[in-house]
């Protein structure tokens, strides 16, 4: 080996180490960057003419462990849906109210069949009957509230879908305009690899909304695909389309065109949780617009419908007229099953009791639909009326079964079902997070270690002081060849 050889050789020891210095440096500063893959410079030995010719270097390598990072997004889609699907439910759970607890619908209506009963322990007295006028408002309003907070909610899921929409398509256009980047810098022998981490964030943030699948593509392209099927970002990323609604009553659906769905570059696609695009944060929004509140609006109202018309019955209260309302009203009339969705919002007291409104208490005691005042110590009407509400009565609508319940059995079945759907949710939650918290960690492992990397600076150290050495020899050669 010839000195020139020599003295080249040192030189791509050098280099070499100096740039294995940067890479070490990069990863000790980024070892709490979220996001951040460890970086390993690539080496591999040169040679010219077969004879050996120092260090070449191939470039840097992010570590990453793809199948890991392609089951933790999974993950990552799986528990986002499940905590989505919680937060509904426990909001309706807390809305309802567990039996017994102040303010729930439970404890409004056993107020309510409390104050018949007392009513007709004195139904001479005024103020007794004004009690009972405050509990059935009082039951009314709950059900309009419960109404209300359920519209409310999926309302609000549909303004988050606009929102995950926009944002999954702005995520897609910088991941397609970092891929046309990482291309122009790899073209240029430069570095990319600070443009694949900040890609892979986003496409982390893609993994959210939407399962997705990446598959590299040469040059370091990526192209992204959801678990479904859908084509995401191939070449060009694709557009998704949807319209948030201004108002949304309890009979509008997906279903009949009033609510929008999703379309992919101008073409409808199924918004459900099992379609093109489900299983994540977005396909749980659409879950709970479309199916989890419209299902908790039917419990309501069927609980609704079924107290309308246990006192709507001529037999419960001989004055009514045959299809008259009788101590509730829908709105200010009689109740129309055809109307049946949102009646839980429109359920009120009939305007007959109500002296506020130009009724009378005595109607409560004497009958909803009598001419004249009756004996003011009779309590029939009062006693019927509490036997009504703790009367077993098969609901006529909602998914609550052929089983006879009174009223407050029927509210207890409502909070029971909630409440197991909602265990139902919490414990996929509970797998979902363990799993995700599970593939966190395996990735984590493949990321920065200070103390390996202080390992690798002492032995990028020691090789540049042997190269150093070895061109310190070349030279002191050198100058006796030129004292010669």
């Amino acid at each position: 080996m010839g000195i020139s050889t020599s003295l080249s050789n040192a030189l791509s020891g050098l280099n070499a180490a100096a740039r294995m210095v940067d890479v070490v440096a990069s990863n000790t500063a980024n070892v709490l960057t979220e996001g951040y893959a460890r970086r390993e410079l690539s080496l591999s030995a040169q040679s010219l003419g077969g004879v050996g010719a120092g260090v070449q270097i191939d470039g840097v390598v992010r570590v990453v462990n793809e199948g890991v990072l392609q089951d933790r997004r999974l993950a990552d889609a799986a528990a986002s849906n499940a905590t989505t699907r919680v937060a509904f439910l426990e909001s309706v759970e807390q809305m309802i109210g567990a039996p017994g607890e102040a303010g729930s619908l439970s404890a409004r209506l056993s107020g309510l069949e409390a104050a018949f009963v007392q009513a007709a322990s004195q139904p001479e007295s005024e103020a007794r009957l004004a009690t009972v006028l405050d509990a059935a408002t009082k039951v009314a309003g709950q059900m309009n509230t419960m109404s209300a907070s359920v519209g409310q909610m999926r309302q609000e899921a549909d303004a988050q879908i606009a929102e995950q929409v926009e944002a999954l398509n702005q995520a897609l256009s910088q991941i397609d305009d970092l891929n046309a980047q990482i291309l122009a810098q790899r073209a240029a022998g430069q570095d990319a690899t600070a443009l694949m981490d900040q890609r892979q964030a986003l496409v982390d943030l893609v993994a959210e909304i939407v399962p997705i699948r990446q598959v590299t593509r040469d040059n370091n392209q990526v192209a992204l695909f959801t678990t479904g099927g859908a084509v995401l970002l191939e070449d060009i990323p694709v557009r998704v389309g949807f319209s948030a609604t201004g108002a949304i009553s309890a009979d509008m659906s997906y279903e009949n065109g009033d609510l929008s769905g999703l379309t992919l570059n101008g073409m409808a696609i199924s918004p459900g949780d099992d379609g093109v695009m489900g299983g994540g944060r977005l396909g749980a929004l659409f879950a709970v617009r479309d199916e989890l509140a419209p299902q908790a609006q039917s419990r309501i109202d069927a609980i609704a419908r079924d107290l309308i018309e246990r006192f709507a019955d001529p037999a419960t209260d001989p004055t009514l007229a045959s299809g008259a309302a009788g101590l509730f009203t829908d709105g200010s009339g009689s109740f129309d099953p055809a109307f049946e969705a949102g009646f839980a919002g429109r359920i009120a007291v009939n305007a007959a009791v109500d002296p506020a409104r130009g009724g009378d208490l005595w109607r409560l005691r004497d009958g909803i639909g009598a001419s004249a005042p009756g004996p003011v110590g009779a309590s029939g009407q009062l006693t019927a009326l509490a036997e009504a509400l703790g009367r077993g009565r098969v609901p006529a609508s909602g998914d609550f079964g052929a089983a006879s319940r009174s009223a407050s059995g029927l509210a207890a079945e409502l909070i029971s079902r909630v409440s197991s759907d909602r265990l139902t949710a919490q414990s996929i939650e509970s797998y979902s997070l363990a799993q995700q918290e599970a593939l966190t960690e395996l990735s984590l492992a493949d990321g920065v270690d200070s103390d390996y990397e202080l390992q690798m600076l002492l032995r990028v150290e020691q090789a540049y002081a042997a190269n150093a050495k070895v061109i310190q020899t070349v030279d002191t050669l050198i100058q006796q060849l030129l004292g010669l």
